[in-house]
């Protein structure tokens, strides 16, 4: 069994992204990996050629602005890594430049890729979401935030990124998927304050114009709890991977963050309260068919 993993980047120092983590903490299930290595104005390419030369297969790449809009760029990139992934891999592992995932999942993954290799009716495993914002020490729990999505896929003619890259789709149909107890660990909103505006207004700009990004998101230096929606605390223990990055970390926050986040509306309190009451997400999202 043959296993590629792959990921797209661009001025991930800049922009503080853990690319590093992201693709150290899958590569010990990849015999090797593709990193669509976009056009950078940082160290980025002297960062990913550091991680591992010998896995490490490097596609340089330049970002089609005019893909700008509903971040469809961001699937463009992910495609031109795809294609460079050998006919003759089995599993390919999708993970973007702010994620990880915990080592204590990657026996379970390893099994369930051997178990569902031969089964015609499972094209792509979903994973679970955690969601940490504004620091290691919370995560962010509502409906807001999607809860699953495909990581790992069969190496199938057909498969593609689709939209903005959260996910794929095989001849644009929906993919056949198995839902495994394994999570993905989602960094991209633990920023210090300043950090955390940089990195929504670098955002916004492949989705919305600059007029609305500077009315809605003006330059500040204040933390902006807009998209918490509901914060908890975080009680497990982050990937290895992680913990230089962690430690190194030079500021926290004095406050507790779960009573900072914005009062939901009427709906979507109780659709929260039905979902936590049942596990039900109601009218969620599905870009996927869960088969097994």
């Amino acid at each position: 069994m043959k296993v590629t993993g792959f990921t797209f980047i661009r001025n991930a120092i800049a922009n503080d992204y853990p690319v590093r983590e992201a693709i150290l903490s899958i590569l010990p299930l990849c015999d090797d990996f593709v990193v669509a290595l976009g056009n950078s104005a940082d160290e980025t390419a002297e960062l990913i050629k550091s991680i591992d030369p010998n896995k490490i297969k490097v596609i340089d790449t330049v970002w089609n602005e005019s893909l700008k809009e509903g971040g469809h760029v961001f699937a463009d990139e992910t495609n031109k890594a795809l294609a460079a992934i050998s006919k003759d891999t089995d599993w390919m592992i999708y993970i973007q430049g702010d994620e990880a995932i915990h080592e204590d999942y990657l026996p379970l993954i390893k099994l369930e890729m051997e178990a569902e290799l031969k089964n015609d009716n499972v094209e792509a495993l979903l994973l679970k979401y955690k969601h940490f914002y504004a620091s290691y020490d919370y995560l962010a729990e509502s409906r807001r935030w999607y809860r699953r999505e495909v990581r790992i896929l069969k190496n199938l003619p057909g498969i593609h990124s689709y939209r903005d890259a959260q996910g794929f789709r095989i001849n644009n149909r929906k993919l056949k998927v198995k839902l495994i107890d394994a999570y993905i660990y989602h960094y991209g909103w633990v920023k210090a304050p300043k950090g955390l505006q940089g990195k929504v207004r670098n955002f916004n700009q492949y989705y919305q114009t600059e007029e609305w990004i500077e009315q809605n998101y003006p330059v500040q230096n204040t933390f902006d709890m807009h998209n918490a929606d509901r914060l908890v605390h975080f009680k497990g223990a982050h990937p290895k991977v992680l913990k230089p990055r962690i430690e190194s970390a030079n500021w926290k926050f004095e406050q507790d963050l779960t009573k900072q986040t914005p009062k939901m509306n009427f709906r979507r309190r109780l659709l929260q309260k039905i979902e936590d009451l049942t596990g039900l997400r109601l009218f969620e999202y599905r870009n996927y068919k869960i088969v097994k």
